[in-house]
C-alpha cells in the first residue's frame, strides 16, 4: 500500500477495512512533521512509516491521536517522536491500559473478528499513554503550515479530537462522525453539533478514518441526515 498526496502538506496511507486499520495522515512542514493516529498495532505503523521513507519523507515529530479507540492507539509505544493526545483520550488509554494489565486480553479479543484478525499471530497487545496531553485546543506552525489540533462535540466519542490543516483547507476527523461502538448508533444532537463545527470550518476536503477523503458537503449532509 501506498502513500497518498491528497494536498500540498498532507499524506494519507489507506485505510483498510479487514483488519479496521484506519487512515494515518501525515502533514508535512519546513520545520516539523506532523502524523495523526499511531495504528492498530506496531506492524501497521511500521507499514506507515516503511511507505514515509519510501517516499522520501522525514519520520513525524509529533504523532496526534483523534480518539482513544484501539485501532488508532496501540502503535503508540513505537511512534517515532513524541505523542499528543487530549486530556480525556488520555484517561480512556490509561482505564483501557490498566484493563488489559488486569483481566488479560481475551474481552480486546472478543471485541470484533477485525481486532482477531490483527492480532491472529499472538503478537503483544501494548498500551502506552501519550507522552503530551492538551485542554481545548493547540496551534502548531510546523514551517509555513499552520495546523490546529482540538476537541470537538461528536457521536462517535466524548473525545474526539480533529485536526485542521490551515492553509490546505483540510479537516482529518479520525472516527468522529460515526456512532457508536459496538451499536453504531448516533446521537443527532451531536450529529447536529459537528456539523456545525465543520461548517464553520469550511474545509475543501475532509478525511474519515476509514474512508476516503470527502467534500466537506457530503459530511456535513450525512450528519444532518442521521447516515
Amino acid at each position: 500500500m501506498k502513500l497518498e498526496k491528497i494536498s500540498e502538506h498532507v499524506w494519507v496511507y489507506p485505510f483498510e477495512e479487514r483488519r479496521d486499520r484506519p487512515n494515518l495522515s501525515y502533514i508535512r512542514g519546513e520545520r516539523w512533521n506532523l502524523a495523526v493516529d499511531a495504528g492498530h498495532s506496531k506492524e501497521h505503523l511500521m507499514e506507515f512509516y516503511d511507505a514515509l521513507k519510501e517516499a522520501g519523507l522525514p519520520l513525524p515529530d509529533i504523532t496526534v491521536i483523534t480518539h482513544w479507540h484501539w485501532d488508532h492507539i496501540l502503535g503508540m509505544h513505537a511512534v517515532h517522536g513524541l505523542t499528543l493526545a487530549n486530556e480525556k483520550t488520555k484517561q480512556y488509554i490509561s482505564d483501557f491500559k490498566h484493563r488489559i494489565e488486569t483481566e488479560g486480553t481475551d474481552f480486546f479479543l472478543a471485541f470484533h473478528e477485525s481486532v482477531r484478525e490483527e492480532y491472529k499471530d499472538g503478537k503483544p497487545v501494548v498500551v502506552t499513554l501519550p507522552d503530551m496531553v492538551f485542554s481545548g485546543e493547540m496551534k502548531m506552525d510546523l514551517g509555513n503550515c499552520q495546523v490546529r489540533v482540538f476537541r470537538a462535540e461528536a457521536p462517535h466519542t466524548d473525545d474526539s479530537t480533529l485536526i485542521e490543516v490551515v492553509e490546505d483547507k483540510v479537516l482529518i476527523l479520525g472516527d468522529c462522525t460515526g456512532g457508536t461502538f459496538p451499536e453504531w448508533t448516533v446521537d443527532q444532537v451531536l450529529a447536529d453539533k459537528l456539523a456545525v463545527t465543520i461548517t464553520n470550518i469550511a474545509p475543501d476536503l475532509c478525511l474519515p478514518g476509514h474512508w476516503t477523503p470527502l467534500k466537506k458537503e457530503i459530511i456535513i449532509q450525512d450528519l444532518l441526515d442521521g447516515e
